[in-house]
């Protein structure tokens, strides 16, 4: 005996399993389900200075002893010197500080941090030194100048600002150290120190944004033939290839505009023409038509755009008719441009006049082409009959008369626009028509019904709903939607029979919705005597786990007092799925499996643990009403155990092993219940074999 269950226990497959756990998972996992803190720790209250002295000398030996292990660690440091200074030991938290720098001086945090304290605690004098060291050490740190010279500011000490920011100009910095000198000056109404300034930033920084600046300063002060100066030097000073010329060039154009210098401005737009690269040329041609709107030859420019946009339309479609997004931007040009709607119609009829191949992945984009013409005639025109006659010429053109495909779109648009015309009968007459054409599309059946219920007219809606389950007697959508039409009408028996037809039909392609509707319809009418029936009804023909434990659930949610009744569900569930094992498992040893695990069997196993789990929780939970149920339930949990199993190739060569979990229910073990698995399963056996002899 012994030696059966130590090699019963043998792993096989080490192989890995299919799905893996990751560490991120776990981790994941425990910090969901982690309790929450549910002490805290006690308020510490200082009685005289002999307590609140051991108290600091124990603080600060617990800093030194994480300094000791980790001296680069600055945060410690700061974290340190800040409860010091909380303390009122300024000296300490300076000497902190300072052993701090002599360890990592680079660390800008830091020295701003101790700066902070001396400003914080007005120690000015001290808080200067600090800053002169940083920024004497560290020089291409911004932050640690912006720091001091805002400080200094703060002070009123303009002098003493004005003389960081030039001690801060001599290392040459970026742009923002320069336009933040600049306009610190400003502040102050010092703007001929602040020209100077931009003189010196054009000779650090000659790029043309650093112009448009200076330009800008000059034009905020009403200053303009000096900033037309500034950007002329621009242009003239500045490299044709850097990538802000043009911008530089557009705000020169802008400036003339709003000087009213007109001439001067069409020029620089023009030269911005000549200068911009291909791929901002589009922005640049915008920006001057927009300015040719404002300032006159508006009719000039816009034909001038769409005759060069016509001719590059042109050119394309030339190259290749049948590209149809070309022919769509070509129309949608005409469209918004074109003052001639002849023009415009013309256009389209020649672009629906290139038919594709007759083959439909051709005719996804040209089917396009027909909506567009017949929205334009319906909304820009304002003619119906002639966008009524654009989706006939489109349904008429699509070939073999439909036969091969079609395109619903096409006749729901044309059914909508019949509708906006009041012309009912021609709507229905067309949706009709095409679902004698599509009785494999449900759309068509869904906005034809939709339209009738919109009209009030409920009878001709069901009459619908007849023949689209009559073509679709296996689609879900068809019977929910039936139903909730009912529900919606307060027809509670005819959602009843809809349901009924419906669940007696044996190839739905999901049954569990129509089911679930059902069901749900009943515990709204509270109604719970017909759930539970259709519960039973429906083990009658799927013995799901999910089934199961939606029929508890609805005995535990609609009879908290009566816990036998789920219990009862519980047990009958464990009975099915325990019988659902040793079929698999007879199945399994009647095929001569061998090694290989069949996947029916260990999905039933896990169905069945996941039942007991449940089962288990729900004990657990009404413990305090009958313990031995729960301690029923506790003895029929499985033990999960690790296993391996051989990897199949396409030409059944085994090729590796993988590990999966397998599920040991207390009935298999060895010891304890096997004869009365024994007894189960030659029952099962002989049961088996007299529906066969019958």
């Amino acid at each position: 005996m012994t030696s059966r269950s130590g090699g019963s226990g043998r792993v096989k497959n080490k192989a890995p399993a299919p799905v893996q756990i990751t560490a991120e998972q776990l981790l994941r996992e425990a910090w969901e389900r982690r309790e929450p803190e549910k002490s805290k720790a006690p308020k510490q209250r200082i009685q005289d200075e002999n307590e609140l002295l051991e108290i600091r000398q124990r603080r600060r030996k617990e800093f030194e002893d994480k300094l000791r292990m980790n001296r680069t660690h600055i945060p410690t440091w700061i974290k340190y010197a800040k409860w010091e200074e909380a303390q009122l030991e300024f000296g300490r938290a300076r000497s902190i500080y300072e052993r701090a720098l002599d360890i990592d001086y680079r660390n800008p945090h830091l020295w701003v941090s101790y700066a902070e304290m001396e400003m914080k605690h007005k120690f000015i004098n001290h808080a200067r030194n600090i800053w002169d060291r940083a920024v004497a050490l560290l020089p291409r740190v911004a932050q640690l100048w912006f720091k001091y010279a805002y400080m200094e500011e703060m002070l009123g000490n303009i002098a003493g600002t004005r003389a960081i920011f030039e001690r801060w100009m001599k290392w040459v910095p970026d742009d923002k150290a320069w336009n933040s000198y600049v306009r610190f000056e400003l502040r102050y109404g010092q703007v001929d120190r602040a020209r100077q300034i931009f003189e010196r930033f054009l000779i650090a920084h000659p790029v043309p944004r650093t112009y448009i600046r200076y330009a800008r300063l000059e034009e905020r002060n009403h200053e303009r033939d000096l900033a037309r100066a500034v950007f002329e030097r621009g242009v003239e000073e500045t490299d044709t290839s850097q990538p802000e010329y043009l911008e530089l060039l557009l705000q020169f154009a802008g400036f003339e505009e709003r000087c009213g210098e007109v001439e001067r401005a069409r020029f620089i737009y023009k030269f911005a023409l000549e200068k911009a690269p291909e791929d901002r040329k589009e922005q640049v041609h915008s920006l001057y038509s927009s300015f040719e709107r404002q300032r006159g030859g508006k009719i000039a420019i816009e034909e001038s755009i769409l005759k060069r946009k016509r001719e590059e339309y042109e050119y394309w479609i030339q190259k290749d008719p049948y590209d149809y997004d070309v022919w769509l931007d070509y129309c949608l040009l005409e469209e918004e441009f074109s003052t001639d709607p002849e023009t415009v119609r013309s256009v389209f009829r020649r672009a629906v006049s290139y038919r594709p191949p007759p083959q439909k992945r051709f005719w996804k984009r040209y089917i396009y082409l027909w909506i567009y013409f017949a929205v334009w005639e319906e909304l820009t025109m304002e003619d119906l009959e002639k966008a009524a006659q654009v989706y006939r010429d489109a349904l008429n053109s699509i070939p073999n008369r439909h036969q091969d495909f079609t395109f619903k779109k096409l006749w729901i648009l044309a059914a909508k626009l019949y509708v906006r015309q009041k012309d009912m009968a021609s709507a229905r007459k067309l949706l009709g028509t095409a679902i004698g054409m599509l009785k494999s599309n449900e759309k068509i059946f869904r906005e034809y019904i939709s339209l009738e219920v919109a009209l009030g007219e409920i009878e001709r809606a069901r009459t619908l709903y007849h023949k689209w389950i009559e073509h679709h007697p296996y689609s879900s959508k068809a019977w929910l939607e039936f139903a909730n039409l009912e529900i919606s009408l307060n027809e509670i028996e005819r959602a009843r029979a809809v349901y009924d037809l419906a669940v007696e039909q044996t190839e739905l392609d999901a049954p569990e919705l129509v089911w679930k509707a059902y069901i749900d319809l009943e515990l709204e009418e509270e109604e719970l005597d017909r759930a539970r029936a259709l519960y039973e009804k429906l083990l009658g023909y799927s013995q799901h786990v999910k089934v199961w434990l939606s029929y508890a659930n609805f005995e535990r949610n609609y009879n908290h007092e009566r816990d036998d009744y789920a219990r009862d569900i519980y047990r009958r569930a464990d009975r099915a799925l325990a019988n659902a094992i040793l079929d698999w498992t007879a199945n399994s040893r009647s095929q001569g499996t061998g090694e290989q695990v069949d996947p029916q069997l260990l999905t039933a196993k896990e169905d069945r643990a996941t039942l007991l789990r449940e089962w288990l929780a729900f004990e657990q939970e009404m413990s305090s009403r009958d313990t031995s149920a729960l301690s029923e339930v506790q003895e029929k949990q499985p033990q999960k155990v690790k296993r391996r199993r051989p990897i199949f190739d396409a030409f059944g060569e085994n090729i590796g092993w993988e590990e999966y979990y397998d599920f040991i229910f207390p009935e298999e073990t060895e010891s304890g219940k096997a004869p009365s698995l024994k007894i189960l399963q030659i029952a099962h056996q002989w049961k088996k074999q007299k529906k066969e002899d019958s």
